[in-house]
């Protein structure tokens, strides 16, 4: 038992046997106190509601694992998503064929690409802080967004979207299949590509970076239009969802999938952190959501759960990182 656990935790990082325990804590609790919470109508729920916090946590990812931040996910989403809403309307709406939903799609990608791109070149070759940069383009795309509806929804869109973010293939969930491919992607990216090498230089040292022979401009580019290009995926998702786009749709999301970046392993500071740790890190989000929903709580109090488990989390780091010196100082 010992020697999988190490072998686990050399392969997918010390988080994982951690965070796998205290997720069966949890549903053990949940479902001592819930009994519909070990239903299978509840983990089908579960595995719907995960998938757009998923691709957005995803997004945020490797900007934070660089040393930077995306404030601007959200409303890169939701313009993505206004941008396949568009071309919908313009070839009938409700009535547009399967034609103009890929070419929305293609146009909904090729936004939230143009964005990324926009902010990942300004941090390159201006230097400007990337929290200042996202920030600023997140402001920009919100008024942009809020002109362009004038505060309102969008919807009318053609019923054969319906099974992407409702339908099931062999039980398990559309949305959750596409959060599934983009994690395994992301995973593959970080860990097995000449890209994913330079993002955790970057993220540990980008003077050092630059020094060894590595692009960190072209990296830094990268690195934000990819995560435009997720934030797309995620407003496409939240289209095909709830039938309808509007400007700010899941602003709540935003300081969550910081959350989960943390609660995953990832450095704050840039230079660690892997994909598995977050995806645990976000059942255990949507595992106590749920179950304190399923008790009749407050959404409200999910939140504030949310932020006082972060805490817990640093302290414990902080008592684990102590009791790892003095282990240290014993053996010297």
């Amino acid at each position: 038992m010992r020697a999988m656990i190490t072998a686990i935790t050399r392969r997918f990082g010390p988080e994982v046997p951690a965070l796998v325990g205290f997720l069966a804590v949890v549903v053990a609790i949940f479902g001592l106190a819930a009994p519909r919470f070990l239903s299978l109508a509840n983990f089908d729920s579960m595995a719907f509601q995960l998938p757009e916090l998923g691709l957005l946590t995803l997004a945020m990812l490797v900007p934070i694992i660089s040393g930077g931040l995306n404030l601007a996910i959200i409303y890169t989403a939701n313009i993505a998503g206004l941008t396949l809403a568009w071309v919908l309307l313009q070839f009938g709406g409700a009535e547009a064929g399967p034609g103009a939903f890929v070419l929305g799609v293609a146009a909904a990608l090729l936004v939230g690409a143009a964005a990324g791109a926009v902010m990942g070149l300004v941090i390159a070759h201006i230097g400007a802080h990337p929290i200042l940069v996202s920030l600023a383009m997140m402001i920009f795309l919100r008024g942009l967004g809020e002109f362009l509806t004038r505060g309102g929804d969008i919807s009318g869109f053609p019923s054969y979207l319906a099974p992407i973010g409702h339908g099931s293939v062999l039980g398990l969930p559309v949305p959750m299949l596409i959060f599934l491919v983009a994690a395994l992607v992301w995973h593959v990216m970080l860990t097995r590509t000449r890209h994913g090498f330079a993002v955790y230089m970057i993220g540990s040292n980008i003077r050092a970076a630059a020094y060894s022979g590595l692009h960190t401009r072209r990296t830094l580019t990268l690195i934000y239009t990819l995560s435009g290009v997720l934030c797309a995926v995620a407003g496409i998702l939240m289209l095909t969802r709830f039938n309808s786009v509007r400007v700010g749709h899941g602003e709540a999301l935003l300081l969550i999938t910081v959350l989960a970046c943390f609660l995953g392993g990832v450095d704050p500071f840039g230079g660690f952190g892997r994909v598995l740790p977050v995806v645990l890190a976000l059942v255990i989000l949507q595992v106590l959501s749920s179950g304190l929903n399923l008790l009749g709580a407050n959404q409200h109090l999910s939140t504030a759960v949310w932020g006082l488990f972060l805490i817990g989390v640093m302290i414990l780091r902080w008592v684990a990182g102590k009791v790892g010196q003095g282990r240290k100082r014993k053996d010297l």
